[in-house]
């Protein structure tokens, strides 16, 4: 059984990032990776802060820090985060590591050995009042493809396009705001795509049929547009420089790695961070994942469509271009955009609601289950707080809390603090058994498929499928004339509980956990539930002693939610 690579776009390390940015990578490829250890699959689920290029200098800068001082409390802050949302990467690492600085030199070198990189003079933008050229994220204008006044000069942040500074109109520095630019001659490498066209057309035809359709038409789009031979280097002070030896000339003038080459290298450069922070006695290798696995990994990828390019094409060529046995990727999932109230989060003007500001105002479990049952897989999505409300009550608080509140409480009542016996199970019992066994069919179909909207809805239905059984047995009621009957219902609403506890957990992890601990079972091991132990009702038996957890999922109030439109913006603020 081949094992499975999992890997999520790199957040940029410029600021905490937003709901946005969570459901368009981290958090599927989070709940795909659970999936599958649940499942018995062994899973390597690696991250990373992207750290170099301009915007890490800039902020640096502002806040008059040096910029590696900057990025590593960047890193610890945005980790502490991911950890709230309880994000289980097997690592999350830096591209400013050495690990990533010595493979970025290595395919540096092999593509130039292969004939794939050469040294070309450009013209590139030089602002006399700043005292340097200007790398592309440096310089920002109005983009000539859609007049969207902030583009920058490597890609226009409105419609994607990928942008030279020299396209820009009305350039002006992004340091000191001069449009008293020049354009000089200086030297950089370009990484030679035209001349890997063909080979990357063929990869991508090999592989885009288990893509989804949003990274196929990208990645089409792109070829069909034709690849361009692209410069990766850049001015700046903070990168990974230009190896000496290979470009003396360039090294010694500080020439560093533009960000969108070495970046995407870094999922192979974390995978060598994981595998050197190996404990004594511990065996980790990486390049078990990474080299020579093209038959023992399967490799998927998250990210949201503006990043699917650089990963259905870019990386690609570059890693063919490398004429190494590198593995590459197998399905890339790519996402639409979650807007706010229809307009676009935005991490550059604060606009949506941030990843720890959501921490702060409720569990992770709300955000997490709320992100993917309405993820932007199909067309962008947007983000309302009625919406997330009525999703919160409905789903989280009446159809999964209620339930679990109700049967354990009532049952406490009526029989005391074990699981009571009662009649053995009949028809009512045998009929929900293959009514969750058709359910649970659906559910795992849907997250190996990747279809996560879809995922939620049989996750939604297994639990409702427990309310609908309580709802027919009535046992308030049944209890009045049938009290082993009762018994019966109860244990079987536990067992239940215990069900939703294991296959809730990807979703849902913290509540899930609540739920497990609910009840005090010796040698609770299992990690999944198959479609016959689904059916036989005796994963608790009688006689487990139980306690009633707190209230799993509170409501959100008509007056919560105009508190939170009023903090936070609702639709007049777009």
């Amino acid at each position: 059984m081949a094992r499975h690579l999992v890997t999520s776009a790199l957040p940029y390390i410029n600021g905490i990032k937003h709901l946005g940015n969570m459901v368009g990578s981290m958090l599927p490829a989070d709940v795909y990776s659970r999936y599958l250890r649940q499942r018995g699959r062994d899973v390597l689920y690696i991250c990373a802060t992207d750290e170099h290029g301009t915007p890490a200098e800039l902020a640096a800068k502002e806040q008059g820090l040096p910029v590696a001082e900057f990025c590593a409390q960047a890193h610890d802050a945005q980790k502490a985060v991911y950890d709230g949302f309880q994000l289980a990467f097997d690592y999350f690492g830096r591209s400013s590591s050495q690990q990533n600085v010595g493979i970025t030199q290595h395919f540096a070198r092999r593509l130039h050995k292969n004939g794939f990189i050469e040294e070309r003079a450009i013209r590139q933008v030089y602002s006399p009042v700043d005292g340097r050229f200007l790398p592309d994220r440096y310089v920002e204008g109005t983009c000539p493809h859609c007049g969207y006044d902030r583009a920058r000069g490597d890609q226009c942040e409105n419609c994607t396009r990928v942008l030279d500074p020299t396209d820009l109109l009305q350039p002006r520095s992004a340091i000191s705001g001069s449009t008293e630019l020049e354009v000089r001659e200086t030297k950089h490498l370009f990484l030679l795509q035209s001349k890997l066209q063909h080979e990357v057309e063929a990869w991508v035809a090999r592989h885009e049929e288990e893509w989804p359709q949003l990274s196929s038409s990208i990645a089409r789009k792109w070829l069909t547009e034709g690849l361009h031979d692209r410069a990766i280097t850049r001015d700046l002070d903070w990168g990974v420089p230009v190896p000496a030896d290979t470009w003396p000339e360039l090294a010694a003038e500080g020439k560093v790695f533009y960000v969108w080459f070495d970046a995407p290298i870094e999922y192979i450069g974390a995978t060598k961070e994981w595998s050197d922070a190996a404990q004594a006695g511990e065996t980790r290798d990486w390049k078990a994942w990474w080299y020579e696995a093209d038959e023992s990994v399967r490799y998927t990828q998250f990210m949201a469509k503006d990043n699917v390019p650089f990963h259905t094409v870019m990386f690609p060529a570059t890693e063919l271009g490398v004429r190494e046995p590198w593995k590459k990727v197998d399905v890339v999932k790519g996402f639409n955009w979650l807007t706010y109230y229809g307009g676009k989060f935005s991490t550059s003007q604060k606009r949506g609601i941030f990843t720890d500001a959501a921490l702060e105002l409720l569990p992770a479990d709300y955000w997490r289950y709320f992100l993917v049952a309405n993820a932007p897989e199909s067309d962008d999505s947007s983000f309302t707080w009625e919406h997330f409300a009525a999703t919160v009550n409905k789903d989280l608080a009446d159809t999964l809390g209620n339930f679990v509140n109700r049967v354990l409480s009532f049952s406490r009542k009526q029989f005391g603090d074990e699981v009571p016996a009662g009649h053995i199970a009949g028809e009512a019992e045998a009929k929900l058994g293959e009514a969750i066994a058709g359910l649970l069919a659906d559910y795992e179909e849907h997250i190996e498929a990747l279809q996560f909207r879809k995922a939620a809805a049989a996750l939604r239905a297994l639990w409702s499928a427990g309310n609908s059984y309580l709802e027919v047995k009535a046992p308030w009621l049944e209890i009045k004339t049938d009290r082993d009957g009762a018994a019966l219902t109860l244990r079987t609403a536990m067992n239940l509980i215990h069900l939703y506890s294991v296959i809730s957990e990807p979703f849902i992890p913290a509540s899930a956990k609540a739920m497990r601990h609910a009840f005090t079972l010796d040698g609770d091991t299992a990690t999944w539930v198959t479609a016959e132990q689904a059916k036989a009702w005796d994963a608790v038996p009688a006689g487990t002693s139980f306690t009633v957890p707190p209230m799993l999922f509170a409501k959100i109030s008509e007056e919560d939610l105009e508190s939170y439109k009023e903090h936070f913006g609702g639709e007049e603020g777009i």
